[in-house]
Order: structure tokens, then sequence, then C-alpha cells
């Protein structure tokens, strides 16, 4: 029987003033293997690397979930699944892992029905189970992409340039993730339900800036416009050593440095000669006594990838 091979990469939104819009692929993948089974079958779920020990196995698993949502849509009954996931974005790290796994799960369906839906079809079913569409369209899409929502509730979403030089290695997004569980209500319950005007023009100016920084490649843009004033002043306080984490990272070398989504995660941007960016995050975290593991990534240019594979094939 058909199995189908999805990988789809870690994410990081927000990017500190495109708060909800711009979001960014990593070159940091989560692998998921489906093949139905026979009808009457019950569901068969093997989980691996991050939350082994915590993900359900039933059908409150996102990817399952998901797979149901896409049959659920063009009006076909799910087959029992075998599924199999390769975790390797930590879970609530604010690096899209809920995304990545409603992905997986929509991708897979959408392929083992014939591909019926469109890109802004699947995008709109992953944003209903997501609430947000700023990390499943560069999941989806790679690269630096922009997003949002229209005035009828469907998903815009577009493809931006990112510096040429910076997709080919010289850009380097080191991640610090310490151990602070923030749930993602949590950190939506820290934002003022009003934003003052002076505020919303500072990240506006920022939001355009730092897409200018980003399509140049310019270092010393990117340190101006990754400024926020929307969301990373009230979520900071919440995850203890990330406002020292920010500015270790930025005397170690890194260009500029923000919450990755809604964290607690902290994406640095930093040249490949920025060696000490990670372990002086590590250290600050350390300094306020949260241990923190941290990895050097690169920006993917590449989204999800689908795979058919034979049945022989589908043991990673």
């Amino acid at each position: 029987m058909t199995t189908i091979h999805v990988r789809v990469p870690a994410t990081t939104a927000n990017l500190g003033p495109g708060f909800d819009v711009l979001g960014l692929a990593l070159d940091w993948w989560n692998e998921v293997w489906v093949r139905p089974l026979p009808a009457g079958a019950s569901d068969q779920v093997d989980i691996r690397g991050e939350g082994a020990d915590s993900l359900p196995r039933d059908a409150r698993h996102r990817t399952l979930a998901a797979l149901q949502a896409v049959y659920a849509a063009v009006g076909h009954a799910r087959p029992p699944v075998a599924l199999r996931a390769h975790n390797r974005i930590p879970l609530g790290s604010g690096l899209g892992s809920s995304a990545a796994a409603a992905l997986a799960g929509a991708l897979a369906a959408h392929a083992l029905l014939g591909e019926p839906l469109d890109q802004a079809a699947l995008l709109a079913l992953v944003t209903r189970l997501e609430g947000h569409p700023d990390n499943a369209v560069p999941a989806l899409l790679g690269g630096l992409t922009a997003c949002g929502l229209d005035d009828d509730g469907g998903v815009w979403f577009r493809p931006l340039p990112l510096a040429p030089a910076w997709q080919r290695g010289g850009l380097v997004v080191w991640i610090a993730l310490p151990a602070v569980a923030l749930r993602t209500e949590e950190a939506r319950r820290a934002l003022p339900r009003q934003v003052a005007l002076p505020d919303a023009v500072y990240n506006l100016g920022r939001a355009v800036l730092l897409t200018e920084a980003l399509r140049q490649g310019d270092p010393r843009l990117l340190r101006q416009a990754m400024r926020d004033r929307w969301h990373q002043p009230y979520r900071l306080p919440l995850i203890p050593g990330a406002r020292q984490a920010l500015q270790a990272a930025q005397d170690a070398g890194a260009w500029a440095a923000a919450l990755s989504g809604a964290g607690p995660s902290v994406a640095a941007f930093a040249p490949p000669s920025a060696t000490q960016v990670g372990p002086a995050m590590q250290q600050a975290f350390a300094a306020a006594g949260v241990s923190a593991r941290v990895w050097a990534l690169r920006p993917s240019p590449h989204g999800a990838q689908v795979r058919t594979l034979p049945t022989a094939e589908a043991t990673p």
C-alpha cells in the first residue's frame, strides 16, 4: 500500500516587529510517514524524538486531526492509518512544532486523496486548527514569508526575498530554548488589548525596514529593524533570563535577536564567524537559574516536502 513521507521545517515567526505576519523557515525538519490501513483496523501511532513521552496517540494528535480535517473537507471518510513521526522540533518552543504537525497531516491526506485542494485551501484548513498562519505559511512555502487574514477570514500569503548571500550560508540563526514552560495561550494573554499610536507607528516602520534588511542582507539595518514594542515587552518578563540572552547574543557578535514566535526560544541572527552567540545566550539563561539548549541553524529556502513511497521504504 502507498506510504506518504512528509518533511516539514521548523519556523521562527514575528522576527521582532512583524507580529503575526512575518515568518522564516529553518533547516531543521520533522518527518512523518503515513500509510492507510484496511477498513476496520485501528490507528497505529509511533512517535520518536521530541514529545515521544508526552504526545497523545489518538485523534487528539495534531497530525491525525489534520488528516481528519482534510478528508472531511472533501467529503471522504478517513481510513485508519499507521503513523510514524520523527520529531526534531521541540514542543512548545516557539519554533512551529504544532504547525509542523498539522501541516504534515494535511499534506499527507492531500497526497492520499490525489491532491484535490490548492495551497490556499490547505493553509486555511491548517490555520483553523492552529488559530494563526504565521508558522504554517513559511513551513509550507519555505524561506521568508508574510501572511495574515483577509476581511472574510481567508488567508493571504506572500513569499518575500531573502538576500542570496544569506541563503547561501552567510546567515546563522542561533536558537536558545530555555527550560521554561510557556503556553501560547499564556503568551497571548500577556498582550495588551490596545496598542498606543506611537507604538503602532514604531512597529510599522521597523517591520518595513526589516523586510528591506533581509532583502538586502544588511546587518546594520537588521539590528535597527528587529526591535518591537507590540509583544516582546510583555512576554519577556514571563521568561527568566530572556532579556539578558537577547543582549548577550548581540554582545557576542549577533546582528540582531528577538523572541522566536511567542517564545520561550530566543532567535539570534549572526554571521557564521560569531561562534559564541549560542554559548553566550546559554550562559545568560544559566545566570538567571534556567538551563537552555542551543542550536545553530540556517534559513531553509525549501518548504514542506512530500514523497510517495513503496511500503518497503516506509521505515525510517
